[in-house]
């Protein structure tokens, strides 16, 4: 019972040195669960004495791991661009910096300069959306399934939409089409099969009761051999002969021309929006490679009802969102386009790639590592089932004891052929000293 006696009090761990400056009521409350852990030790015999010393440099440890950030910076070897778990497009430090004046600062997000009034949101991307994407008007929100949410509530609610059995789509934490449609009130009509959809299929299934012909991108997957299905052109020339709405979920759109010939089964913005869609809508952060967004483009008129849908609250993008969405599209617009970094790294060339690999290699030495053709995806349900070359470098050794201590050093990368990877389709130049400076260290070169 002698060391239950000299427990310290929890008021001692306040006057202790490693605590000056600490805030005490963080203090006091892991001191307290320390203590009384210890405590219980003692008193079940589980151990006989303790280090106070070791105690307090425990309940320091415990207050300086409240303060780590949760979200850390990763090097990404995998290859995947738009890597979903690793938070898919990156945003250029050159943008961050223009936007910073407003990200930091008051700002007239709602408020209009010239009449001194409330102003609207939604008004500061819209003029460079419009531009860029040559449409009568565009909302934004948080994130494209909002926008398939937002859209399907505003004009669909207990009436009918006719969709693609090969299109009812499922993208990542179980978000899946009639799921949507069913909690935004829309009552879904299946057609086709799904292997293969007709435009006769839409125009039967047409009803007193429809309302909307919707397309839905297959961002996961895609159906190969024996299938069909319906252009979008010939989906809104129908939607028009019956005085219905046409609605077109791309999930991801692209302006600039892919390269790779990934281009050749994927539309771009501007091919889509030639068809003069009355909705179209897509994420900010895919191929587009700007923030989370869902970008809403279409009718002037259609737009104005959506604005005016009581849900548009709870979904609204705030004033950081808006402000590098904007550098983005300006971007765009002056063709700037090495300040997308998600396309700077999709439009590496191989030849670059193996010349970085090649510096790898010479700085770690041929005897731990070689240089790989692969192949890669664009990831982020983008471009399913499309691949494109990359090199990678083979690090020797176990695959999964590489992978793992890679891992906990933040580094991510791939096991393909039983062989650990670093693909050079990611890594950003800016980490390529630290990079090299892992590999030495894991290796046992330092």
């Amino acid at each position: 019972m002698n060391a239950l006696r000299t427990l310290p009090k929890v008021d001692k761990c306040l006057t202790h040195p490693l605590f000056e400056g600490c805030n005490a009521t963080l203090v006091m409350k892991i001191a307290r669960a320390h203590i009384e852990e210890l405590r219980q030790a003692l008193i079940h015999k589980e151990i006989e004495t303790f280090d106070e010393e070791r105690l307090m440099r425990e309940i320091k440890e415990a207050y300086d791991a409240l303060f780590e950030p949760s979200l850390k910076p990763l090097i990404n070897t995998t290859g995947v661009i738009l890597h979903t778990n690793m938070g898919r497009s990156l945003i250029s430090k050159t943008l961050l910096e223009r936007a910073s004046d407003v990200i930091c600062n008051y700002s007239n997000l709602e408020y209009n300069l010239e009449l001194g009034s409330r102003g609207e949101r939604y008004e500061h991307v819209s003029t460079h959306l419009k531009e860029l994407l040559n449409v009568e008007d565009v909302l934004v929100v948080n994130n494209n399934a909002s926008a398939v949410f937002l859209i399907l509530n505003t004009f669909a609610k207990d009436q009918e939409v006719i969709v693609s059995r090969g299109e009812l789509v499922e993208i990542g934490g179980s978000f899946r089409i009639p799921e949507v449609m069913k909690q935004s009130g829309a009552k879904l009509v299946e057609v086709g099969a799904t292997n293969k959809t007709k435009i006769t299929d839409y125009a039967n299934a047409i009803n007193e009761n429809t309302v909307m012909l919707m397309k839905v991108h297959q961002s996961n997957f895609s159906i190969e051999g024996f299938s069909e299905d319906v252009a979008y052109e010939n989906l809104k020339l129908l939607a028009d002969q019956n005085n219905l709405l046409d609605y077109y979920d791309l999930g991801s759109g692209y302006v600039p021309k892919l390269p790779y010939n990934l281009g050749n089964r994927e539309h771009s913005l501007s091919e889509i929006l030639e068809c003069s869609p009355s909705l179209i809508s897509f994420s900010g952060d895919k191929l587009f490679g700007s923030v989370q967004a869902g970008i809403i483009a279409g009718r002037a008129d259609l737009i104005a009802k959506l604005k005016k849908n009581q849900l548009l609250r709870m979904l609204r993008v705030d004033k950081i969102t808006l402000s590098l969405l904007e550098e983005s599209i300006k971007a765009y617009l002056k063709e700037e386009y090495e300040q997308i970094p998600t396309l700077w790294l999709l439009f590496r060339s191989v030849e670059e790639l193996s010349q970085r690999a090649l510096m790898f290699q010479e700085k770690i030495g041929a005897d731990y590592c070689e240089i790989i053709q692969s192949e890669t995806y664009m990831g982020g349900g983008t471009l399913p089932n499309r691949r494109f070359p990359t090199i990678a470098l083979h690090i020797k050794g176990k695959a999964t004891t590489l992978e793992k201590k890679f891992r906990e050093a933040h580094v991510i990368g791939r096991i393909e052929n039983e062989q650990f990877l670093l693909d050079f389709r990611t890594i950003l130049p800016s980490v390529e000293e630290k990079l090299i400076t892992i590999i030495e260290t894991i290796i046992g070169k330092k």
